[in-house]
């Protein structure tokens, strides 16, 4: 085994779990440990500059950095690091000395925004510190995009998107609302340093099977369906409605229907329960509210009389799996079920729609007619027209969107800057001594055995007779501080030098977890099977120490470490110490550019 380089930054990166996960790569336990201190401006500020949207998403994120949480390796619930960004956004002070300054005088560049998601939003917060001239084009009244358009007030009140939202516009981006871009070619010959494309993914899948065209009239399409429940234009539905589709926009769908008069509400998924797209959470909030979710189901006719929906038909699946894993449903054989409904909406998935990029100008399109976009830089074809969130690689989610903004955001300044876009800046990184005395540390390293707290709901009699009332609370100042001691502190690491080693094994005896390993050297596969615990996680790597006077190396599994930091406590040389790590992704600017 080769000595580990924690001189590399991916290291220490990769041992802090939630925020490798996270796209924007935001410093979880940063902000978290600042929550814990009741320093909410600055824990928002953390968030703010990282993924831009700190309320809309501590209520909306898919939180891919929950999984990853290394509270969920030692005991079955990870750190509630969603809703703890909420806790910053909903009792930040003063953030007038967090946001970054806008020069009066420009730079000379214009750069054109195509849609006004958190994609495009993302773009234009970046560069307009900068000095760029952003100008902002969406066919809706307000910005926002799906996040405004999609997600139900009850989940994400509006005046929390016009918060945010408006923290960007108002910034001096010359926003065109309600004015949409019908032709590419003729946006590009204004003369633009830079397009970039945003418009997320409009158009939603739909069904052809029979009935469907004879019952129109109540048959919907999900997002469709959102979007003008939204704006106000539809405030009701009928009383028996039926959700095709398993994933976050079905939840959306059949939790909407219950609050505009559908009394009996059912999800079909043509999937299991476990398979859903849908985030566990959001099954949970649904069946919370009375709406049976039924798995394998296909639908196969809309049944109708005189012109007029009466319900679905289904046939019964299952799964069967051929040699290679591959799933296909087939029939189980059993009656067909048929299902009553005066209302269906249908939220089976959405794709892109590009009509209006011409295939004339050098935009090179894949045979799913997608755009062909560097996924490092998210440049297009051609070279100053740029694509990110939902428009780029097909439907994810808001934190997804805005890492796209931040890569383009680098790639439009260097590129307006004339240099290689695919030149990309490292991060800042930071490695700090801990130590305050022999014990003591100055972050509470005391592991606390809570489990994980649940956040308020309201009382489902009160949400469910208004779309606009907020279903969750959120956490009050106590839950909060006793959600963040949960935190393991991974970003605060342990640091071995081997040179000060004395071999003791002071620290094998007293971690709790088995972590350290002093042992002969050997391959990596047979030296994970021997050390005090076997190291299960291959994608997690292990930290190994050489400089032994023995000859021998210092194995620590990174997998299952609490950071408690007793190991440096208990050494009597020094050579452990507790040092927090802070990575922070450089955005755009000179940081970014060749010196």
């Amino acid at each position: 085994m080769q000595p580990t380089d924690i001189g590399n930054p991916d290291y220490f990166h990769k041992v802090v779990d939630c925020q490798w996960a996270c796209p924007a790569h935001t410093p979880v336990p940063e902000y978290i440990r600042l929550i814990a201190d009741r320093r909410y401006t600055e824990a928002w500020a953390v968030n703010w500059r990282s993924n831009v949207f700190p309320g809309i998403l501590g209520r909306t994120c898919d939180r891919p950095c929950e999984p990853a949480c290394r509270r969920g390796r030692v005991e079955k619930e990870p750190v509630a690091i969603c809703r703890l960004k909420r806790v910053a956004a909903d009792n930040k002070g003063d953030i007038s000395p967090y946001l970054f300054p806008v020069p009066v005088e420009k730079n000379g560049k214009r750069i054109a925004l195509v849609g006004a998601g958190p994609a495009s939003l993302t773009v234009a917060r970046d560069l307009m510190p900068l000095g760029y001239h952003c100008v902002l084009f969406d066919g809706d009244t307000k910005g926002g995009g799906m996040m405004r358009t999609q997600i139900p007030r009850f989940r994400l009140p509006e005046s929390i998107t016009d918060e945010e939202v408006d923290l960007i516009l108002d910034m001096g981006v010359e926003a065109h609302l309600g004015e949409h871009v019908g032709s590419l070619k003729a946006l590009l010959s204004q003369g633009w340093d830079a397009v970039f494309i945003g418009c997320g993914a409009p158009r939603g899948r739909d069904l052809d099977i029979p009935g469907r065209k004879e019952a129109a009239a109540n048959i919907h399409i999900g997002i469709d369906w959102l979007s003008s429940v939204s704006f106000g234009h539809i405030d009701k539905i009928g009383r028996r409605v039926v959700v095709l589709g398993g994933g976050n926009t079905a939840m959306d769908c059949c939790r909407s229907s219950r609050r505009l008069g559908g009394e009996e509400v059912s999800v079909v998924v043509r999937s299991g329960f476990e398979e859903m797209k849908a985030s566990p959470w959001e099954k949970e909030d649904a069946m919370h509210e009375d709406i049976p979710i039924l798995n394998w189901l296909v639908p196969k006719e809309f049944t109708r009389e005189r012109g007029r929906l009466t319900g679905v038909m289904f046939e019964k699946v299952k799964a069967e799996y051929d040699a290679r894993g591959r799933r296909n449903l087939v029939p189980t054989g059993e009656p067909d079920v048929h299902i009553a409904c005066d209302d269906c909406l249908i939220a089976v998935g959405q794709e892109n729609a590009f009509p209006w990029i011409e295939r004339d100008i050098g935009i090179e399109f894949d045979r799913w007619d997608m755009p062909k976009v560097n996924p490092k830089t998210m440049q297009s074809t051609v070279s100053n027209v740029f694509f990110g969130g939902d428009a780029a690689f097909g439907p994810k989610n808001i934190i997804w969107a805005v890492a796209h903004g931040h890569d383009a955001a680098i790639s439009i300044d260097k590129l307006c800057n004339g240099e290689d876009v695919n030149d990309r800046p490292p991060p800042g990184v930071t490695l700090v001594s801990q130590k305050m005395g022999i014990h003591e540390w100055s972050y509470d390293n005391d592991i606390s055995n809570d489990q994980r707290y649940k956040v308020p709901w309201r009382d489902t009699l009160v949400t469910l007779k208004d779309i606009k009332v907020e279903v969750e609370l959120g956490f009050d100042e106590k839950q909060a501080y006793l959600e963040a001691q949960r935190c393991l502190n991974c970003d605060v690491q342990t640091v071995f030098t081997g040179q000060l080693c004395i071999e003791c094994d002071a620290c094998v005896d007293i971690c709790p977890m088995d972590c350290i390993t002093f042992t002969d050297d050997g391959a990596e596969e047979e030296l994970r099977g021997r050390l005090m615990a076997p190291a299960l996680n291959p994608e997690q790597d292990l930290y190994v120490g050489d400089s032994l006077k023995t000859g021998r190396i210092m194995v620590k599994d990174e997998d299952v470490c609490l950071h408690c930091g007793l190991c440096a406590e208990r050494c009597p040389t020094g050579a452990w110490d507790m040092r927090k790590f802070l990575l922070d992704l450089t955005l755009a600017g000179s940081a970014c550019r060749s010196r």
